[in-house]
C-alpha cells in the first residue's frame, strides 16, 4: 500500500469526516486534506525531478500532514527536519540528503538562510489550480528520509518506504485497537518517526488532533474541547498532564487510553495514572529504523511483574537476541536486540554500516526475551541519553565541549530525572592550572547545539574513571554520580 492511498480511500469513503485538527489553527476533513495533498503533489512534481528529496522545516501544522502524503504521492521523498535542532544541523542534513527544495515556516526558513534551492513558506504557498502529475506506484520506493537523533554520533538518514511505513501502521493498530468513535491526540513533532501515527489513524478513518506546539498547561483544555479519547505521550508529558488533573474536570471520563514510549516509565507514574485517570496504558518500543513501534506492552500487561518489560512483538515482527558476532544467544540471556519485519527500513541513506544484514536490523540496544516472549530492554550499546523523549548523542556534546581551549577531557552521561527521564550531565577535566566557568561551557553548547542537548549540570573532576584499556568507563561515572558525584569535584 502507498501512503497517499490511505488518504484517497478515506476521502472517497468519508469525505466530510474530520481528519485533522490543529487547535487554534486548522480543521480539515478527509476531503479537504486530500485536495490539499493532491495540489501540493502537483506543485512539487512541476518543479523537481522524480525521486527528488524535498525538505520540510516547520512546526506542527496542517500543511505538514499534507506534505506527509503529497510529496511521496508525487514520487518525491520528504525530508523532515527537527525544528528544535541548530541551523548548522539543518544545513548539514539538507546537504547530505541532496534536497532540491524546502518547505517550511517563515521564521525557521529565515534562521536557516538556505540557498540550496527554492524555499517555500507554507503559510503563503499559493498552489493554484491543481496540476496533473504521475503518481507513485511502487510501494518499495522511498517515501520519507528521516534522520536519526545521532545515537552513535552523526545522525543517519533512514530510508523509510511506503511499504515499511504502512506495515508499521498495521502493526500498531493490531496491538493498539482504536474505537470507532475515538479521537486521537499527538503532541510530538511531525519531524519525528512518531508522526506515523497520523496516517495510521487515518487508515481507520479517525481524526487526529496535532498540537502546533506542545504546552502542558493547555493540554487538559484541548482534551476537553475536542473530546479526545486516546493520547500518545512520552512519560514526561504524562507526568505534566497529571499535574493539571483536577477533581470534576472531565478528563477521567474522557481519556480511555494513553500510548507511550520514547523513554522508560516508572512504576510510580503508572500508579499515578491509575489513581487520577483510571485509563489503560500501552507501551511501544520502536525507533526510526523500524518505521515506528514494533513491540508493545498492552494495557492488560501493565501489572507489577511486567512493569520492566517493553512488551511482545507485534504481528509479523520477529525479535532475536544476538551476541557481538550476530549469533543468537540462549533464551533469557542478554545480547543485542535484532528485528526482522516488513516495517524495517530500507537501510541508511548513502551508508552501509552493517546494521541491516541478512534481513535483520541490529538495534544497538541490549535486552533479553523471557520464556513468555516478553522483551526487556536493559541498556543501550549506543551512547545515547533520552531526555524528555528526545535522543541526545553524548559524543556530539562531548565534541563541542572539547572545543573549549581549557577542557582537557570530558564525559557526558545521563542521570535520572523525575520529570525528563534523564538529564544531560557533563563531567569535565580542565587543563592543569586553569579554571573554567561552567556557565561558559553551557553557553558554548547553546551556540552549537539544540537546547535539549545542552548539559543541565556541569561538574569538574581531576580524573575520569577508566577501564583497563584506558577508555572512559561511563558505568563507573554514572555510579559515582549516583553516589554524589565524581571524586575531587570542584
Amino acid at each position: 500500500m502507498l501512503l497517499h492511498e490511505i488518504l484517497v480511500e478515506a476521502a472517497r469513503e468519508v469525505p466530510g469526516d474530520t481528519a485533522l485538527i490543529v487547535p487554534g489553527h486548522t480543521s480539515w476533513t478527509f476531503g479537504e486534506l486530500a485536495d490539499r495533498a493532491f495540489a501540493l503533489a502537483g506543485a512539487v512534481a512541476a518543479g523537481t525531478s522524480s525521486g527528488a528529496r524535498i525538505g520540510i522545516l516547520a512546526h506542527n501544522r496542517a500543511e505538514y500532514v499534507a506534505a506527509y502524503y503529497g510529496v511521496p504521492w508525487a514520487g518525491r521523498v520528504l525530508v523532515p527536519l527537527n525544528p528544535r535542532l541548530h541551523p548548522r544541523e539543518w544545513a548539514d542534513q539538507l546537504e547530505r540528503s541532496g534536497a532540491e527544495s524546502l518547505l517550511g515556516d517563515a521564521d525557521l526558513l529565515r534562521r536557516l538562510g538556505w540557498t540550496g534551492g527554492p524555499a517555500v513558506d507554507l503559510a503563503d504557498a499559493d498552489l493554484g489550480t491543481p496540476r496533473a502529475f504521475t503518481p507513485a506506484t511502487d510501494d518499495t520506493a522511498l517515501a520519507w528520509l528521516l534522520f536519526t537523533s545521532g545515537t552513535t554520533g552523526r545522525p543517519k538518514g533512514v530510508r523509510l518506504t511506503h511499504r515499511s511505513l504502512t506495515a508499521s501502521m498495521r502493526t500498531s493498530l493490531a496491538r493498539r485497537p482504536v474505537d470507532p468513535d475515538a479521537v486521537v491526540l499527538t503532541p510530538f513533532p511531525l519531524a519525528h518517526v512518531a508522526g506515523y501515527q497520523v496516517p495510521a489513524h487515518h487508515l481507520v478513518r479517525r481524526p487526529v488532533v496535532v498540537l502546533h506546539r506542545y504546552d502542558p498547561a493547555r493540554l487538559a483544555s484541548v482534551i476537553r474541547e475536542f473530546d479526545v479519547t486516546n493520547l500518545s505521550l512520552a512519560p514526561t508529558m504524562i507526568d505534566a498532564l497529571l499535574d493539571h488533573v483536577r477533581e470534576g474536570d472531565g478528563l477521567r471520563e474522557r481519556i480511555r487510553s494513553i500510548s507511550y514510549g520514547a523513554s522508560p516509565i516508572t512504576p510510580e507514574l503508572i500508579r499515578r495514572v491509575d489513581r487520577l485517570l483510571g485509563c489503560g496504558l500501552n507501551q511501544g518500543y520502536g525507533m526510526t529504523e523500524l518505521s515506528g513501534n514494533a513491540v508493545f506492552l498492552s494495557a492488560a500487561d501493565h501489572r507489577p511483574e511486567l512493569y520492566a518489560a517493553a512488551g511482545r512483538p507485534g504481528p509479523g515482527v520477529e525479535i532475536r537476541i544476538v551476541d557481538d558476532a550476530g549469533v543468537p544467544v540462549p533464551l533469557g540471556a542478554t545480547g543485542e536486540i535484532s528485528v526482522r519485519a516488513e516495517q524495517v527500513a530500507d537501510g541508511y541513506w548513502q551508508s552501509d554500516t552493517g546494521e541491516f544484514a541478512d534481513g535483520w536490523f541490529r538495534t544497538g540496544d541490549l535486552g533479553r526475551v523471557d520464556a513468555d516472549g516478553y522483551l526487556y530492554v536493559l541498556d543501550r550499546k549506543k551512547d545515547v541519553i533520552i531526555t524528555g523523549g528526545e535522543n541526545v548523542s553524548a559524543r556530539e556534546v562531548e565534541a563541542v565541549l572539547r572545543g573549549h581551549p581549557d577542557v582537557r577531557d570530558v564525559a557526558v552521561v545521563g542521570e535520572p530525572d523525575p520529570r525528563w527521564g534523564e538529564r544531560v550531565v557533563a563531567v569535565v577535566v580542565t587543563t592543569a592550572g586553569t579554571t573554567v566557568d561552567p556557565d561558559a561551557l553551557v553557553t558554548l553548547c547553546r551556540s552549537r547545539l539544540a537546547g535539549f542537548k545542552v548539559p543541565r549540570r556541569v561538574l569538574f573532576t581531576d580524573a575520569l574513571p577508566v577501564t583497563g584499556t584506558g577508555k572512559i568507563s561511563k558505568p563507573a561515572l554514572r555510579e559515582q554520580l549516583t553516589e554524589g558525584g565524581p571524586p575531587t569535584t570542584v
